[in-house]
């Protein structure tokens, strides 16, 4: 259970973290606009797109993709269909498991992927250029710090 502070103010790190939280909210939005703009000729939503960016990685159950981006299976299982449905993944046998079938990408699906990878090397790299490494590289290890540290009181 998270301690409760005896008044009702934010120490200086509690404040920043707060503008950091919504600001990652903010750039959430921007990103999933960018990424539904990104791959809507090649009828790709930024959902799509992450799912298939999971089996770019390697083919996976809807339980694994579910997990790796805390997402529900529920949700998955839909866009897995629907990229089904268009010819982009197949489901297929998994050894490790009766019922849980793997999703992968048919030809057609790889053919997507790659071109969804180009444009977005294209544009990350483009936008990219307007950063330093090295701080980037620090907000990813703040935000992953953020995260490992709220999994469990959120869980609660």
């Amino acid at each position: 259970m998270a301690k409760r502070s005896s008044g009702n103010k934010r120490t200086a790190a509690g404040t920043a973290l707060t503008e950091l939280i919504f600001m990652i909210f903010r750039a959430n939005g921007r990103l999933l606009r960018a990424g539904d703009h990104l791959g809507r000729d090649l009828g790709l939503t930024a959902a799509r797109w992450q799912v298939m960016g999971a089996i770019d990685r390697g083919d996976k159950t809807v339980a694994q993709i579910a997990r790796e981006f805390e997402l529900s299976r529920q949700g998955v299982l839909w866009v897995v269909n629907a990229l089904n449905k268009e010819g982009i993944v197949e489901l297929a046998h998994n050894p490790d498991h009766r019922r849980a079938k793997l999703v992968r990408f048919t030809k057609r699906g790889r053919e997507v992927c790659d071109e969804m990878n180009a444009r977005q090397i294209a544009w990350i790299n483009e936008v990219g250029d307007h950063f330093d490494a090295t701080a980037i590289e620090s907000a990813v290890q703040i935000i992953s710090q953020v995260t490992l540290r709220t999994v469990n009181e959120s869980e609660d």
